[in-house]
């Protein structure tokens, strides 16, 4: 008699990714598949996951988060890099749709 065998905390986290921007889990490696080198298959979205014990700019993140609560917003973290014009928005899945650009 067959069995399933417990999914991989960074399988079940690829998925959890995917279905969030209605993708679906690139099934093999990203480097051996024929689709795509993501981890997520998507038309305009190259999503690649990295499921660590921590990052560092989560423990930034947490420390944003908490002056944010008590001023009732959204945290959000703008990284950026010297003589690297641009930056890169960090901001939690639960919190993205509550964001707006201003027009």
């Amino acid at each position: 008699k067959g069995y399933l065998m417990a999914d991989k905390a960074w399988k079940r986290r690829e998925r959890e990714v995917a279905s969030y921007f209605n993708g679906k889990r690139t099934s093999l490696s990203g480097i051996n598949s024929k689709i795509t080198r993501a981890d997520v298959i998507h038309d305009e979205l190259f999503v690649e996951c990295k499921l660590r014990a921590k990052h560092s700019v989560v423990s930034l993140w947490d420390d944003t988060a908490k002056l944010a609560k008590d001023e009732n917003k959204i945290p959000v973290i703008a990284l950026c890099e010297k003589n690297r014009p641009g930056f890169w928005i960090m901001v939690h899945s639960n919190d993205l749709v509550k964001i707006k650009k201003d027009k």
